[in-house]
């Protein structure tokens, strides 16, 4: 396979992002969709760039596919063209916004004075210049062709490493949104010169020493100190996805991913939810005494460009969008609600008033709070009668149905697993709760199959969240109370049945 020639892949991209324009709505004119997410960019009314690849293939597939072949260094060099572009599209002044603003501009009037000539970057240390992380104020995602397939979480593998993935998932755990340092400043005691790193992974080896000319030359030997308000920080947040269950081999369990979110893909998903995930597929470089202790093993983890809501049953992305004339009309028709029961599990026949109970758990109550009492909305039902009746089905469906809702059974959950439990986090090392099938179930439906076989000391852990809608929590220190506003279906034998 022949190298890429990145210089003349650079200009391509610079023409796409100037150049391509869809027909306009009314079929006459063009819409140029990157021109005007540049503009946005440039007067600082947004603060990211979604290049879709299926755009780039109708402009240069060549383009494209390299792109997806090689996603990690397509994202830098986007991300350059963007800078370049971002002065060509400014029409306006744009005030300072924040402390990194004032920093960023009372250092280049700094260079224009000490520089009047316009050398500064000639006759500055390499390790002085700007970083083009530090200049940078927009962040530039990819987004997957709309052909490509998902890949089960088991099948990303070696070959994927640098390519932009496409994968769907249940995210399990996703931690408090954190600030992580992407370029740290320094400044050294004997000459004032200020030295930058940049940082690509999760850990760095802090500078210590001075090396700018100044210091070099007159071997002062200065020592560097980090400037917190001179560095540069993104949002992280690091998801846990695991594979959905029809996705799982025979005789095997599912596995997960770590997937790490930086800057605006934060905080777009709970633990609980049905996501689909584009990221690149990377290696977790390890330093120190954990890449000794390691050897030749490495962790991975995807990078995520952009993560959507999905739908449980189908391969579409969640909507929540106004009722359609349409349905306004079906709503309005008589029997209406006899139509919404017996579209319950039709496989099921009969059991209408069961059908009409589960429709009633799943639409719910309004919360109401009279004199700062809460009265819970929310409906809970069990299910009892002999084995063999379908009781199973129905909360399986039910659990199929609910877009957000947990399934368990009596035997195989615990107090702990329904409610929280104390976990170490693997990223700060920290004492966090971890939520059960309650509080993953939140606003939503948990189904607890066989509700008479679970023990009695597990039993009682339901009652305050079917009575309060909370979960009390005090354990390691940690006195909290968490929400589940969730509705509860259970199914159980009776005492003395068949």
């Amino acid at each position: 396979m022949a190298g890429r020639d990145y210089t003349s892949d650079k200009e391509a991209a610079k023409s796409f992002l100037q150049d391509f324009y869809l027909p306009g709505a009314d079929g006459k004119g063009k819409d140029f969709k990157y021109a005007q997410q540049l503009v946005s960019l440039a007067h600082r009314e947004a603060v990211t760039l979604e290049v879709d690849i299926d755009d780039v293939a109708t402009h240069d597939e060549g383009l494209s596919k390299a792109i997806l072949s090689n996603t990690k260094r397509y994202s830098s060099i986007f991300s350059d063209v963007v800078q370049e572009l971002l002065p060509v599209y400014r029409d306006k002044q744009v005030v300072p916004k924040d402390t990194l603003d004032i920093y960023i501009e009372h250092r280049l009037m700094m260079e224009q004075r000490n520089h009047p000539d316009g050398d500064a970057e000639i006759a500055r240390d390499a390790r002085n210049r700007y970083p083009a992380e530090l200049m940078r104020r927009f962040e530039v995602y990819f987004k997957a062709p709309n052909d490509q397939p998902f890949i089960p979480v088991r099948d990303v593998k070696a070959q994927h490493i640098g390519k932009l993935v496409k994968m769907k998932g249940i995210v399990t755990r996703a931690t408090e949104v954190k600030p992580m340092m992407t370029v740290a400043t320094y400044t050294c005691d004997q000459c004032g010169s200020e030295t930058y790193q940049p940082i690509s992974g999760t850990a760095f080896m802090p500078r210590v020493m001075c090396e700018s000319q100044e210091c070099v030359g007159n071997k002062s030997n200065g020592k560097l100190y980090l400037q917190t308000r001179g560095s540069k920080f993104v949002k992280f947040q690091e998801l846990k996805v695991q594979e959905h269950s029809d996705q799982v081999p025979v005789g095997n369990i599912p596995r997960s991913m770590t997937v790490l979110c930086k800057g605006q893909n934060t905080r777009l998903c709970q633990p609980g939810d049905h996501v689909s995930i584009m990221g690149i597929f990377l290696p977790l470089p390890k330093q120190g005494f954990k890449a000794m202790a390691s050897g030749l093993l490495s962790d991975t983890f995807l990078d995520c460009q952009r993560i959507v809501k999905m739908n449980k049953t189908q391969d579409d992305e969640f909507d929540g969008g106004a009722i359609t004339e349409k349905e306004m009309e079906l709503i309005n028709e008589d029997d209406f609600y006899e139509k919404l029961a017996t579209s319950i599990a039709p496989e099921i026949f009969g059991m209408d008033d069961v059908k009409k109970a589960l429709l009633l758990l799943l639409v719910g109550g309004v919360d109401r709070s009279p004199n700062g009492m809460k009265i819970r909305g929310n409906i809970n039902i069990c299910l009892m009668g002999d084995p063999g009746i379908a009781k199973s089905q129905l909360l399986s469906y039910i659990d199929r149905l609910a877009a957000r809702s947990q399934y368990t059974t009596g035997r195989g959950s615990s107090g702990v697993g329904l409610t929280a439990a104390v976990m170490k986090d693997p990223v700060t090392g920290e004492m966090i709760l971890e939520g059960g099938a309650l509080v993953l179930a939140d606003e939503g439906i948990c189904c607890i199959d066989e509700f008479d076989k679970m023990n009695d000391s597990d039993r009682t852990s339901i009652h305050e969240v079917m009575e309060q809608q909370t979960i009390s929590i005090a354990k390691a220190g940690i006195l909290t109370t968490l929400n589940a506003r969730v509705s509860i279906l259970a199914a159980a034998n009776p005492a003395y049945g068949r």
